[in-house]
């Protein structure tokens, strides 16, 4: 029988799909059925990473000086 702390540790293979045998996934899903502090950790890092594909893309240079020009305006009013 798995320990919440082995849950934790394969948990992300889980959620993302990454390759887990048979065996391993058995288990997991074993412990989830009778421990509700594993599911909520499970059901919390699938909205987790449900969540980060969404984030915008990260700035590119152009518009990253624009917003700095911005604030320093803003800052000598």
């Amino acid at each position: 029988m798995l320990k919440c702390r082995d849950v934790v540790d394969k948990a992300d293979a889980l959620v993302d799909g990454s390759p887990l045998t048979r065996r391993e996934r058995f288990a997991l899903r074993l412990h989830l059925l009778i421990c509700h502090h594993c599911r909520r950790y499970v059901r919390q890092l699938r909205a987790l990473l449900g969540f980060l594909p969404r984030q915008p893309d990260p700035l590119d240079e152009a518009r990253t000086d624009a917003i700095l020009k911005r604030l320093e305006d803003k800052a000598k009013d």
